[in-house]
């Protein structure tokens, strides 16, 4: 069963390729970081920060095509961890369904901060359990 989580930080660093999101377990106290690329933080902290941009950032332009060809977001989870890497999915509801697909964490937690209001994040319990400090 995934648990929900929120975005606790945003580490956004200047002299290093590496960026952080910090996410927590909403009814709990576990948490954990995902390495993260300088695009990906900078799209997540202006989603955060609901800064209106003149024309619609990457993230922002999937969430319009998503609703325009209507269907409707729903949820992100981080669902797997192999060799170090997470992977996540998009949830999507159209005609009655969840529709996954696949997506970088980074990704699809971005896109959960460009709706409005912010969809759920969700962990995989296995994905926790796997985490050095989600324990």
């Amino acid at each position: 069963m995934p648990v929900q989580m929120q975005l606790s930080r945003i580490i956004i660093s200047e002299i290093s390729d590496q960026q952080f999101i910090c996410l927590r377990e909403v009814e709990g106290t576990r948490e954990f970081s995902i390495v993260i690329g300088h695009f990906e933080a900078s799209s997540i902290s202006a989603g955060v920060k609901r800064v209106v941009s003149p024309r619609p950032r990457t993230h922002e332009l999937l969430v319009a095509t998503v609703e325009q060809l209507g269907g409707q977001l729903d949820s992100v989870e981080v669902s797997e961890l192999k060799d170090h890497i997470y992977f996540a999915k998009l949830r999507i509801k159209t005609e009655g369904e969840i529709i996954e697909v696949d997506a970088r964490p980074s990704d699809a937690i971005a896109i959960a901060v460009a709706c409005d209001p912010a969809l759920p994040i969700y962990v995989s319990e296995d994905v926790l359990e796997e985490t050095s400090d989600g324990a």
